[in-house]
């Protein structure tokens, strides 16, 4: 990966952003095959009273929605955290090309822990995944949260 530019510190951005709106955390950035970003979303559950409105999935959305096609080949996705296996679904339905995820998520993770979607023969894409890419400030930004909220 000559020339690997990191976009974590966009999903970052759009955790934090998520946070302060009431939201669980987490953000997510698509990167088109030339390195622009086509989208970028942050949780929104409670606004949106939509249990499926997971940051990924509105990155996803909105990035199909530019590239007018369901599937994102040669794309890349950043998450904040590791994808629940709803996520991770729909992160191989889209034909993600790299899947680069900060915090591990060992209660509710879909791809080192738990269902371990891409793993299943049933799947059928498999994108590189790469973990770890700004761990330690992702599981820092969900613990305060979760901290404060717990008063």
């Amino acid at each position: 990966m000559s020339g690997f530019q990191s976009h974590m510190a966009l999903a970052l951005e759009e955790a934090r952003a998520a946070g302060k709106r009431g939201e669980v955390p987490v953000g997510a950035v698509v990167v088109a095959p030339d390195g622009g970003i086509v989208a970028r979303a942050g949780n929104r559950t409670r606004e949106l009273n939509d249990p499926t409105a997971h940051a990924e999935i509105l990155a996803l959305r909105a990035a199909c929605g530019t590239a007018g096609s369901e599937r994102l080949p040669g794309h890349d996705l950043y998450v904040t955290l590791e994808p629940c296996p709803m996520c991770a679904a729909a992160i191989s339905f889209a034909r993600i090309g790299r899947l680069y995820y900060g915090a591990e998520d060992p209660k509710s993770g879909g791809v080192a822990h738990g269902a371990r979607v891409f793993s299943h023969p049933q799947c059928h894409h498999v994108p590189e995944v790469y973990d770890g890419i700004g761990a330690r400030e992702s599981a820092e930004l969900l613990a305060a949260f979760f901290r404060d909220r717990r008063g």
